[in-house]
């Protein structure tokens, strides 16, 4: 089905059709199955070629990895001012598995450029006048090529369409739901409208199914037509890798771009190398050539085992006279030129993604990643601190719809309460060593307890002060 189709049919645009074959290229990089490239063709000399898989290092989702676990871990906190407040917001986190699916959508955002986060109220239970009595807060996790940005000003996204494929009994479903801005009598807010496609052979737009018979369906029972918010802020959040769109002609686009987009040329010529490392020592393992009498002993049985491939029985023409019964070949092996030619694309690899050089390093054994503390003038640690102010406005703006649907389920939550993120730099920074020289400064009067708390519990200020029972200008002695 082709989903521009529909939106052009209903007036509505959004990013160009052409990027999103640019995000399908992204992801086949991550999957290690391009087309034109993976599989290839060796002409035999014999007018016929053959078929052949190109080995890959997989390096695309490598990176994607890496940048993820960097970005987003176990060890990311999430603090607010009011503690009942922050409890409600952790609870609903774990119960959608935040920590587990947001580490995932990291990797498929670097990958892919952007993803998206949105928070929903499900299994609710409405009252007379509208008002909820019970409810759950669920969180919709959604992946680039199910994004379509309908308005945007300064690279962010006001407006909004997200697509949710579905299956039901081997028929092909899509969910649209619509993100829009309408002007009330009392001002602004956004309004969800949801609606449903049935994708049918011969189709290219799908047909848009009625409410009634979408409830049909299991997996859209519960889903309305027309959700009002009742509030002027958006019900979603973008995610997006901090690099400037530069795949796209529209300088405006603002969805993201994979973390190795303008990495291609060197993650083919990785690819190739290594396939042709590869191919090294398939094509050049020993092989010894036995005349055809010495096959048998002189009982008739043979004399080597017929599964060992490293023996070739050559024909009967062979002249024996000029290459004796028994010729062993070993071939000379390229291994230390092709681990060379390898090592040099993963540093350009590397330091056109932003880690810097000497990232990974290809050996016998594989590729293996550096470990070491960085510091902080190096390209890596600049590219993760440009990526976490991005992220760090995302996780807060999630936080913030999540205690305003909270408010609309009656709980008693805060909503001015301040969003503390605190990112992992453990790789980046040494933090045992920080720690223990904030330790001394503390116990020398050169930094408050509150402060040290703040650091590293995880505390606001406030928090840590009440806790220390010490105010702001009081030093330890």
């Amino acid at each position: 089905m082709d989903i521009f189709s529909y939106f052009q049919r209903k007036g509505i645009d959004t990013v160009d059709k052409s990027f999103y074959r640019m995000i399908a290229l992204w992801e086949s990089w991550y999957k290690g199955r391009v087309r034109n490239f993976t599989f290839y063709k060796i002409y035999s000399g014999q007018g016929t070629s053959i078929r052949r898989q190109r080995k890959s290092l997989g390096m695309a989702k490598k990176l994607s990895e890496d940048i993820a676990d960097l970005l987003l871990n176990e060890r990311v906190q999430i603090t607010l001012s009011d503690e009942s407040t922050g409890d409600f917001v952790e609870n609903v986190l774990k119960e959608n598995r935040f920590y587990v699916l947001g580490n995932d959508y990291q990797e498929r955002k670097a990958y892919s450029g952007t993803v998206a986060y949105i928070p929903y109220i499900k299994d609710a239970e409405v009252t007379e006048d509208g008002s909820f009595q019970s409810g759950k807060i669920g969180i919709d996790y959604v992946s680039a090529s199910n994004i379509f940005p309908i308005s945007w000003s300064n690279g962010r996204v006001t407006e909004c369409a997200f697509t949710f494929p579905k299956t039901v009994a081997r028929k092909k479903y899509v969910q649209v739901q619509f993100h829009r801005m309408e002007q009330t009598v009392n001002g602004s807010q956004y309004v969800i409208e949801n609606t449903v496609l049935e994708c049918q052979s011969g189709s290219r737009e799908g047909t848009e199914l009625a409410e009634e018979e979408w409830k049909k369906l299991s997996p859209f029972r519960f889903l309305a037509k027309r959700i009002e918010t009742g509030s002027p802020e958006p019900q979603f959040v973008i995610d997006r890798l901090n690099i400037v769109n530069n795949a796209d002609m529209d300088e405006s686009n603002p969805m993201g771009v994979a973390i190795y987009a303008n990495a291609i040329d060197v993650l083919k010529s990785l690819d190739i190398k290594y396939d042709s490392y590869s191919n090294e020592f398939e094509l050049g393992r020993k092989r010894i050539f036995v005349a055809p009498e010495m096959m048998k002993n002189v009982n008739g049985s043979i004399a080597f085992d017929p599964e060992d491939v490293t023996f070739y029985m050559m024909p009967d023409e062979y002249d024996k006279s000029q290459e004796g019964l028994i010729k062993e070949v070993n071939m000379d092996l390229r291994s230390e030129q092709h681990s060379g030619a390898i090592n040099d694309d993963l540093n350009y690899l590397s330091l056109k993604c932003g880690f810097g050089t000497e990232r990974y390093k290809f050996d016998c054994s594989g590729v293996k990643t550096a470990t070491e503390v960085i510091s902080e003038n190096s390209d890596m640690y600049r590219m993760i601190k440009k990526h976490e102010v991005i992220l760090e406005d995302v996780l807060k703006e999630l936080v913030q719809i999540i205690i305003r649907l909270g408010i609309v389920l009656g709980n008693p939550l805060n909503s001015e309460s301040e969003v503390t993120i605190d990112f992992d730099d453990s790789i980046i920074e040494d933090k045992e060593a920080e720690r223990q020289s904030d330790r001394q400064d503390v116990s020398m009067g050169a930094m408050g307890l509150w402060e040290y708390r703040a650091k590293y519990y995880g505390e606001t200020e406030e928090q840590a002060k009440a806790t220390v029972q010490q105010p702001e200008d009081t030093v330890i002695e």
